[in-house]
């Protein structure tokens, strides 16, 4: 009977594990990893021949390296690790009413973003809604620039075994107090 008790809390233990993990990505149809947040076309309606702004929120996004900025609308786009934005011109040849797929690339994962063909003329590009030089890094969520942190690591393995042990020893103790 204790057994089956302590397999029950484990195997709630593990189960409430797995489903606490975030899920902090998606894959297309290509099997590119999407991330959705951090990444802007301004506008994302716009006239052929107009220029357009590729955004990159670095806090956001979580990408610090170049971002390759890909469509069949435009030519390819090369976003580098310092800066925030770049602009680029659309097409004169893109049909109007269509909606093309702009994919910004940054290591393994891409961010996809839509962006509409309007009909008149083309303009110049939006202005960001902030300074797009450099931006303050708040709102990082939590995470760290450096990546893996060894020693929160090694707390939470030391958190989730500690609750694993004390399940195990209440359930222990609880069966010895059943048979008096």
């Amino acid at each position: 009977m204790r057994a089956i008790r302590v397999a029950s809390a484990a195997l709630l233990g593990v189960t409430a594990l797995a489903f606490s993990a975030p899920a902090a990505v998606a894959s297309d149809d290509d099997g590119h990893y999407v991330m959705s947040n951090g990444y802007t076309v301004l506008p994302a309606t716009i006239a052929a021949g107009g220029q357009i702004t590729l955004q990159v929120d670095r806090s956001a996004s979580g990408c610090r390296s170049s971002v390759r900025v890909t469509s069949g609308v435009f030519d390819t786009v090369t976003i580098p690790g310092g800066s925030s934005s770049a602009v680029t011109t659309v097409d004169w040849d893109a049909k109007v009413s269509a909606a093309y797929r702009v994919t910004f690339s940054c290591g393994g994962l891409s961010a996809i973003k839509d962006l509409t063909i309007a009909s008149g003329r083309g303009a110049g590009p939006t202005p960001a809604p902030y300074p797009v030089p450099r931006g303050v890094h708040a709102g990082e969520g939590g995470s760290s620039l450096g990546g893996f942190d060894l020693k929160e690591i090694g707390l939470g393995a030391a958190l989730i075994a500690a609750s694993v042990g004390a399940a195990y020893h209440f359930s222990r103790r609880r069966s010895g107090e059943d048979g008096a």
